[in-house]
């Protein structure tokens, strides 16, 4: 059984930016999977279904994200799901859109949704980062451009991305991380040679 947390903000006004690729990335799977539809619980939205034979929740936390952590601790406690099962989707300023990294543990690396999943859980768990670049200087720029959104190219890097996480996350399911890192890492160099 597997926890897959899409990060991003509620609201219509966040929709779209990039600090909420998460979220587009959840909707994606869970169309791709035929996931019963989303339903309020656990401070978030969850839904159910199955990839690679295996029963998989998304949940997409609403409670902003720096208390994103609230949502996943309740889903995770009420499933008895361990953090080596749980697959945290979020935006990374140091990946250059078009670029998507896997890997299990490590730090926040200043990403105020993953400390507070760390705190709630541990880091132990496993994370997809999806590349939205980074804006020249600090602080409010950064505040400024993780609200913002993509540009018409950049959407279409993000898409593609999209599409090879919704491609390939049944061989994290049933393989591990290790394996899924290597499948979209392979899947991004032939994108780049065609």
């Amino acid at each position: 059984m597997f926890l897959i947390v899409g990060l991003g903000n509620p609201g219509i006004e966040y929709a779209g930016t990039r600090h909420n690729v998460g979220f587009m990335v959840a909707d994606a799977l869970a169309q791709a999977y035929n996931f019963s539809a989303f339903r309020d619980k656990f401070d978030g939205e969850i839904a159910e279904g199955k990839i690679g034979g295996e029963r998989v929740y998304l949940l997409k936390p609403q409670t902003y994200m720096n208390l994103s952590g609230n949502a996943v601790v309740k889903a995770a406690h009420f499933y008895k799901i361990l953090p080596e099962n749980i697959v945290v989707i979020h935006d990374d300023l140091d990946l250059p859109v078009g670029k998507i990294k896997a890997k299990l543990g490590g730090g926040a690396g200043g990403h105020n949704g993953l400390k507070s999943i760390d705190a709630a859980i541990s880091s132990n768990y496993n994370r997809i980062r999806i590349g939205v670049g980074h804006p020249k200087g600090g602080g409010e720029v950064v505040v400024n451009y993780v609200l913002s959104r993509f540009g018409k190219s950049e959407a279409e890097l993000l898409n593609e991305n999209i599409d090879i996480v919704v491609k390939t996350i049944d061989v994290l399911v049933t393989k591990g991380i290790a394996a899924f890192s290597n499948k979209i890492g392979d899947l991004q160099k032939k994108s780049k040679e065609q």
